[in-house]
């Protein structure tokens, strides 16, 4: 589970020190869903700028140039890829035609290792990595190709990534993603509660518009803070494919018994926890109550799990 967040002035109704402060009021809130590592990314002097450290959000004192008016951020949860080692954290830098781009990613990708055996050899250890492979293979970055490194990877997934012209490209997959609106600016996270309580502490008062993405959604948000939309279809959601084995036979689960499974394989997909996993773990015989101790302990749970999905 990590957190993507940003600010967007594009009517440049913020000063630096305005921005500075909104910046690092949104990310101290995203600490909730991340406190291994925080980094951001803008353009400023005909350059991309990536600033990140495995530090959480309230130990870094995160401050944008002058002039600078676009800012994608994030903070991590780390799952793969140890944060100690810098070039594992996002933003990730990658380039397209040419063009430099910085990516960001919540989520968990499930093909990563099946992918990279295409693609160039690379030190970073992070699954997320291979969505920028992706994307400089293609040598693009538009609508077409986020489309088809959307429907190449496989996991819980949204994506922002940001261009050299101050574009902020959003790719919604199943995890969560909210934008607000404001007279002038922008804000975005992965959750709405973390804008409440941005826009809250800040005293912003509400927002003129809220945009919800729905999955399979690509949203390019220009310079003037202009959005428009592009698509890409979802691999098949496994959110509840489980539910039709014959190991659960859930036709004689109660409700609440459903309910209970239904809020822990939600509960593992917040966390970065893939519902293969999770799976495994029930066919292995755990019971739902030792599932949800082993989802606070992500690391002896990957252990777990890699043997138990390799076995199979």
């Amino acid at each position: 589970m990590c957190s993507l967040f940003g600010l967007i002035d594009h009517q440049n109704v913020l000063s630096t020190k305005q921005k500075n402060h909104i910046l690092n009021a949104l990310a101290r809130e995203c600490e909730c869903r991340g406190t291994d590592a925080t980094g951001i990314a803008y353009n400023f002097g005909g350059r991309m700028r990536i600033y990140k450290r495995p530090l959480a959000a309230h130990q870094m004192k995160l401050r944008l140039p002058n002039g600078v008016h676009v800012v994608m951020g994030h903070t991590r949860m780390t799952t793969q890829g140890s944060e100690k080692c810098n070039y594992n954290n996002h933003p990730f830098i990658g380039n397209a035609n040419g063009k430099t781009f910085a990516l960001a990613h919540n989520g968990v990708l499930w093909n990563d290792r099946d992918l990279q055996a295409n693609l160039p050899k690379t030190n970073i250890q992070t699954d997320s990595y291979v969505a920028v492979q992706l994307l400089e293979k293609q040598n693009a970055l538009d609508f077409a190709s986020l489309k088809s490194m959307a429907e190449t990877v496989e996991g819980s997934f949204v994506f922002t990534v940001l261009d050299p012209e101050n574009t902020v490209w959003v790719v919604k997959g199943d995890n969560p993603f909210t934008l607000y609106r404001y007279k002038g600016f922008l804000l975005y996270a992965s959750t709405e509660e973390i804008l409440r309580k941005t826009a809250k502490r800040l005293r912003l008062g509400p927002p003129c518009e809220v945009i919800e993405p729905k999955e399979g959604d690509i949203l390019r948000i220009d310079s003037t803070g202009r959005v428009t939309m592009g698509s890409f279809t979802p691999r098949q959601s496994y959110e509840h494919w489980w539910r039709y084995r014959p190991y659960y036979e859930s036709y004689r689960l109660g409700k609440t018994q459903m309910a209970e499974i239904d809020g822990l394989f939600d509960v593992a997909k917040s966390l970065g926890i893939s519902p293969d996993e999770v799976q495994a773990l029930f066919d292995y015989g755990c019971s739902a109550s030792e599932i949800e101790e082993l989802l606070y302990d992500p690391a002896l749970l990957h252990e777990l799990t890699a043997e138990l999905l390799y076995a199979y």
